[in-house]
């Protein structure tokens, strides 16, 4: 059924049998979890901690734990919106091809989808370095405010995927557990900037986008590679390829079809639940 509000996206959605869906911030931005990028896709503040300065710092270890352990409060509630629903349903009525996540928040999973590609990882688990074992996030975090009991009364802004803007001159006196069967490093299971999506993700994304005949970006600027390069499959195959994006997005020239609007109010319209 078409829609006053957007039947432009109404139409594409029921052309396509076989859609192909990329996910990004701008999806999770109505479930309270915000994004990096403004409306040109630019940083909307400053770039998050890289792979090279987590793995070589202590220092920036201990600054990233201590703010994700304030962070992790409200990420770690954070519910679906109407956006993470509709996609759910669609998935249900089996019309996808498949659909793969930037973001790290688990709320697709949550909203009741089931193929879902982490592109990069899960914030909800953590991992060792070592010894390559996981432990869930929410454990860690008892762990984190057992060893920092006076920490506990601060409070900062939200900030992207689980941080909080917390500054602070006594970084260097948080304490991070270690991993408990090892004794290594441990770390969020995500991809950090600076790593590398593993290649196993991106082999078997690529092969739902080989089968669809239609992609769908939702709230994405695609200017992280790691997304921007299915868009540029899609159009090197000539797959059309629709964006639900407030701004501009790096895919702006391949796109058959552009929506700016809220994901989550243009899904639900757009999509019988």
């Amino acid at each position: 059924m078409l829609t006053r509000e957007h039947p432009e996206l109404a139409d594409f959605l029921q052309r396509s049998r076989r859609l192909f869906v990329l996910t990004g911030a701008g999806c999770s931005t109505e479930s309270g979890i915000p994004a990096y990028r403004d409306a040109s896709g630019e940083w909307a503040r400053k770039q998050p901690v890289t792979w090279q300065a987590f793995s070589a710092d202590p220092l920036m270890r201990k600054r990233y734990w201590a703010r994700s352990m304030i962070g992790w409060r409200a990420f770690g509630r954070a519910q679906p919106n109407a956006a993470h629903q509709a996609l759910a349903a669609l998935e249900r009525q089996g019309r996808l091809a498949g659909l793969v996540t930037q973001n790290v928040d688990g709320l697709h999973q949550s909203a009741g989808h089931r193929d879902v590609i982490d592109l990069h990882g899960r914030l909800d688990t953590v991992v060792c370095l070592q010894c390559s074992a996981r432990v869930l996030r929410r454990h860690h975090q008892k762990q984190l405010e057992q060893a920092n009991p006076t920490w506990l009364h601060l409070a900062a802004t939200r900030a992207p995927d689980g941080d909080a803007d917390l500054e602070s001159d006594e970084f260097d006196q948080f304490q991070v557990p270690d991993c408990r069967h090892c004794s290594g490093t441990l770390k969020p299971d995500v991809v950090f900037f600076g790593e590398s999506v593993p290649t196993e993700r991106v082999r078997t994304a690529l092969s739902w986008l080989d089968q669809a005949d239609a992609m769908l970006v939702v709230g994405s600027s695609l200017m992280v590679y790691s997304g921007y390069r299915y868009a540029r499959r899609a159009s090197e195959r000539g797959i059309p390829i629709a964006a639900l994006n407030i701004g501009r997005t790096r895919a702006d020239e391949l796109l058959s079809l552009k929506v700016e609007a809220s994901c989550a109010s243009a899904l639900a319209a757009s999509i019988s639940t």
